[in-house]
């Protein structure tokens, strides 16, 4: 009788430490739950953050940032540069027409989508050291890389990273970059066919 009282008391102990241990095991489950549920939107209040970002140092269609780009120094044409040296007397012609007094060297070969564009899309009419976006703001040589980038968005976001063109510096510090005209011709930008060469002769396939 004894020994079944004890076995009896003993299930009972059992059961209730069991009950006790369960309602630990969830307790605990359910903290953990709530708290990586809140880990999880500051995560992604984080993100939205990082996401809208960019839009605050945007003050127009030109991101600021662009302006901590170093680049060298365009490689204008000798004895051109300043365009003020000779425009600045003359009269401005704003309508389209082929160039045959100065720069017909530049018009025979102008192919830069020549049926929709002329000198004064991208030169300033009344400013003209100066080149012209399309929002009609004014910018250096030097910041030519931003008129080539509204049309060519995707060449730019790639030579922003080094992807496209050629760049010099330390890796992960400063670095100066080459302009889109340093290599492409603004008026004629796209390259000549280059004929292909034969492949080097392997070491295995040399004959002495």
């Amino acid at each position: 009788m004894n020994v079944y009282l004890r076995s009896e008391k003993s299930r009972k102990s059992d059961i209730i430490l069991f009950i006790w241990n369960f309602r630990i095991i969830l307790f605990s489950c359910i903290i953990l739950f709530f708290n990586s549920c809140s880990r999880d939107n500051s995560i992604m209040e984080g993100n939205e953050e990082n996401r809208t970002r960019p839009e605050i140092v945007r003050s127009d269609a030109i991101n600021q940032a662009d302006n901590l780009y170093a680049v060298k120094a365009p490689p204008l044409s000798e004895d051109i540069f300043p365009c003020s040296g000779c425009h600045t007397d003359e009269e401005p012609n704003p309508n389209r027409r082929q160039l045959v007094d100065m720069h017909d060297d530049i018009d025979a070969i102008f192919s830069h989508d020549r049926e929709n564009r002329w000198c004064l899309d991208c030169h300033s009419i009344d400013t003209r050291d100066s080149l012209k976006l399309a929002s009609g703001k004014l910018i250096g040589f030097d910041e030519s890389y931003r008129l080539c980038g509204q049309c060519h968005g995707d060449k730019l976001r790639d030579w922003k990273v080094g992807v496209h063109g050629k760049r010099t510096g330390e890796w992960n510090g400063k670095k100066q970059y080459l302009l889109c005209v340093h290599c492409h011709n603004p008026h004629s930008p796209k390259f000549k066919a280059i004929k292909p060469l034969p492949p080097p002769v392997q070491q295995k396939d040399i004959q002495l």
